[in-house]
């Protein structure tokens, strides 16, 4: 009995060590996300027509981006329609401690031998006591409302299946702060305190209602959108990182003319090329680990930016709870004809 004692006392000394010295175990869970129980279905609104709200339920929020006009027309030989807007659930991002780990399906692990950095939390210890941390993150495209087919012969929805779109660990400038700079070389504009100050404005305005275009290098009150890889300089939750690196991803995407826009008047007739990404066109959801389907204030989604002191309370738990997926939701304007 004592030498099983003894055995268990030096593992758990073994494991504790492991943990301090910043390689904690790392594992891959997940869930693909339940359509019914774990995506809030009213993020979808408000709906639009022109911009006259039509449908809206518990205030849900919406930007300022819906045409004047309620007519419009589309094509070489136009087609009259209506103006149409709403929030349509399209993608999906997720931030993960483990490479190669697809908590959104299910925990795939899919391990295909290619060395990549490993997500760890505290990284980078500073003087003040807080830590750095790194992840990796996933972009999925999931047009959800039309693979489900929960509205048919509407010409509104993006066409497609559940699919991943982007890996980071097979990306060399998302662990490298001065490679990335070839994406973002507009980053050294914006590394100086008064910049980095001004981003108060945009968390203030990101948790009153959306984020400020104009500070564009501003993630609202996680921080900075660059540089645009998973190096996180100050870890202060799980929930705030995954949600930095939700924002830094999307907008990754946009620069690299993956993501396009599809809102405003612009956006009425089909996507356009947005390098620079609109923050006010993306409301988030958490579906994992515990999904935000709870309403706050009757709200479940949140717009870039806002702060997680809230509505991220209690979504962060050890081992299985770590990693975390994010329905995105972006503003669509389209012109439905007659």
């Amino acid at each position: 009995m004592k030498r099983l004692l003894r055995t268990l006392l030096a593992a758990a000394l073994f494991l504790g060590t492991l943990v301090a010295g910043g390689a904690p175990i790392a594992t891959c869970t997940g869930k693909f996300p339940n359509p019914v129980t774990d995506i809030c279905w009213s993020c979808i609104l408000p709906i639009t027509i022109g911009r006259a709200t039509v449908g809206n339920f518990g205030g849900q929020e919406d930007n300022d981006s819906n045409p004047s006009s309620p007519v419009c027309s589309c094509g070489v030989n136009p087609v009259v329609g209506l103006t149409i807007g709403f929030w349509e659930p399209a993608r999906h991002v997720e931030a993960v401690r483990k490479p190669f780990c697809l908590p959104s399906l299910g925990g795939l692990n899919l391990d295909p031998g290619i060395a990549a950095p490993e997500g760890a939390r505290f990284t980078r210890p500073e003087g003040d006591g807080d830590g750095g941390s790194f992840y990796q993150a996933h972009f999925y495209v999931n047009p959800v409302l039309y693979w489900m087919e929960v509205v048919t012969d509407f010409p509104c929805l993006e066409r497609g299946s559940f699919d991943l779109a982007y890996l980071t660990e097979v990306d060399p400038l998302w662990n490298d702060d001065e490679l990335t700079v070839i994406l973002n070389p507009d980053a050294v504009l914006f590394a100086n305190p008064v910049a980095i100050a001004a981003c108060a404005a945009d968390c203030v305005a990101a948790t009153l209602g959306f984020g400020l275009n104009s500070l564009f290098w501003c993630a609202g009150c996680q921080g900075g959108i660059y540089p645009l890889d998973g190096q996180v300089q100050y870890h202060l939750g799980g929930v705030r990182t995954a949600a930095l690196l939700a924002q830094r991803l999307t907008a990754k995407m946009h620069r690299e003319l993956i993501a396009w826009g599809w809102h405003g008047q612009k956006g009425l007739c089909g996507p356009y090329l947005e390098p620079i990404m609109d923050k006010s066109a993306y409301k988030t959801q958490l579906t994992y680990p515990i999904p935000t389907t709870d309403k706050l204030d009757g709200k479940c989604c949140q717009p870039f930016g806002r702060t997680t002191v809230l509505w991220g309370a209690g979504k962060e738990y050890p081992v299985r709870g770590e990693d975390f997926a994010f329905m995105l939701f972006r503003k669509r304007n389209c012109c439905v004809g007659y």
